[in-house]
């Protein structure tokens, strides 16, 4: 049988390189076995999913050399390949299981389930579902549903013994079944979960190996079961190393920038990009630094996957896309990749009326526009101190933005001076009194063109960067200070849906 892996984003939000770096490994291993590497799209969470951020997952992973043989851009014999395109199949097969008594149809409210949680928390339990609903007597089952009572499906699971897993890299994992809960399978508006969905299009799309990261190790035995109950054949599993920030934390945007389109609109190179993708957890046979994807390909051996937790070090990163400029490119080479990166990163339609309404002779351009072209303005602490808030009032009113920011999908100059309004009407000042501080985040001087043609120009990704880069300079925020920011956030989004 021939290999088939797959890569399987979600369409939530900017595309992340951590879902780069899984999508690498599993085209490598399947092009190297003269396999077939499926691209899908799960987009069962249909509140955070959206066509915009299908389109950036898929222009983003062709822009790094991604090649997919089957995906919802490509014809192929298991189509379609959008989760949202095959809700009769889930449907389907979650009925399946009520019937053989492998699933359950479950009533409880979201009161009682939160109820549930916090005792069990309390408790110092595993929080998770206690089988209410698995006592429920036919009869009441069928009362329950002929008053068309909301329901969820999901999953018996055994509560004694352990579960085994075979790993392609870890061996045998062992997991008791008491960590595992009666995961839910189909939601109450019809919708699978990530679970089911993920194990029938595996199968059906025959897929042989799954080849996905280590946080996925404590839903392996949800899947292994459901293969079981349906008497399929498990695909071979193999779970990557996380990426991890230099501290070894789980890689963030907290921490680091993660969206592939940062570094894109940064000016590094995609093969630069891939190649340090590629080198987080495994290494070429020689140990040689700068090589290319097909390079990778033709010397791939997946037991050369390290499990240590690779370090996504952006000084590193820096250092390789260096290597490949200077050894890679041509001078000819070199800058016609240098203007298709200027005209790729700017509006050239907003930059120049903003240019030729400020500048007197074209040598001012540079003095001008320098913000643009730089990694961040080199900011000081001083820099926010002569603003009339204090400084830890600037640093909450520049997460607020930044939340802001990060949940707004239409990048362009009136969204986003309605979005910095509204914020500004809710914490009840003038949106002049934010101004300034968003002036010296974006551009380091108070004096520049509008500030929202400027975050335009540089793109949500940069924009957000820059944020994130000016509440670290005032000191940045612990998880306590997070969650006193996060009571006074939702406290302005409650104040908006009430006026």
């Amino acid at each position: 049988m021939p290999v088939r892996t797959r890569i399987a984003p979600s369409p939530t939000g900017d595309p992340h390189v951590g879902t780069a770096y899984i999508a690498l490994f599993n085209q490598v291993f399947a092009h190297s076995q003269n396999g077939v590497f499926v691209l899908r799209i799960e987009d069962t969470d249909q509140q955070r999913s959206t066509p915009a951020s299908e389109e950036a997952i898929l222009s983003s992973f062709k822009w790094l050399g991604l090649q997919w043989d089957e995906g919802p851009d490509k014809t192929g014999p298991y189509g379609p390949y959008r989760q949202s395109e095959r809700l009769p199949l889930y449907q389907k097969y979650a009925k399946q299981l009520i019937k053989n008594q492998q699933a359950f149809y479950c009533f409880c409210s979201t009161e009682r389930l939160n109820q549930l949680r916090k005792k069990k928390i309390s408790d110092k339990k595993t929080p998770g579902y206690d089988g209410h609903c698995l006592q429920l007597t036919t009869s009441q089952v069928t009362e329950y549903l002929s008053a068309n009572t909301a329901y969820v499906i999901r999953m018996k699971v055994p509560q004694e013994g352990v579960c085994e897993i075979q790993d392609m890299l870890r061996g045998t994992i062992t997991i008791p079944w008491q960590q595992i809960d009666m995961q839910i399978l189909l939601k109450s508006d019809g919708w699978p979960t990530y679970h089911l969905a993920n194990v029938v299009d595996d199968y059906c799309m025959k897929i042989t190996h799954v080849i996905r990261g280590e946080e996925w190790i404590n839903s392996a035995p949800k899947h292994q079961l459901l293969y079981q109950y349906f008497n399929w054949t498990m695909p071979i599993l193999c779970h990557m190393p996380l990426l991890r920030n230099p501290d070894k934390s789980k890689l963030s945007k907290r921490k680091n920038p993660t969206s592939i389109n940062y570094y894109r609109d940064m000016g590094y190179l995609p093969e630069a990009m891939i190649n340090y993708l590629a080198r987080m957890g495994w290494s070429m046979p020689d140990e040689q630094e700068q090589f290319t994807l097909q390079t990778m390909q033709t010397h791939f051996n997946i037991k050369r996957i390290s499990l240590g937790g690779p370090i996504f070090d952006q000084e590193k990163l820096a250092w390789l896309n260096g290597l490949w400029i200077r050894n890679s490119l041509t001078d000819a080479q070199f800058k016609a990749r240098l203007l298709e990166w200027l005209l790729q990163i700017n509006d050239y339609d907003t930059l120049l009326p903003l240019l030729k309404s400020r500048i007197h002779t074209f040598r001012d351009i540079a003095a001008q526009t320098v913000f643009l072209f730089s990694d961040a303005p080199e900011l000081n602490i001083s820099d926010f101190e002569s603003l009339m808030t204090s400084l830890d009032i600037t640093k909450q009113y520049l997460q607020f933005i930044l939340w802001r920011l990060e949940a707004t999908d239409v990048w362009e100059s009136d969204c986003l001076f309605l979005t910095l309004k509204t914020l500004a009407s809710q914490l009840n000042i003038k949106i002049n009194q934010l101004m300034p501080m968003i002036f010296i985040t974006i551009c380091g001087s108070l004096k520049s063109w509008s500030i929202v043609d400027s975050m335009v120009l540089l793109g949500p990704n940069i924009t957000r960067t820059r944020f994130k880069k000016a509440i670290d300079l005032l000191g940045g925020i612990s998880k306590k200070q997070v969650k006193t920011y996060e009571k006074i956030y939702h406290h302005l989004a409650d104040i908006s849906t009430n006026t």
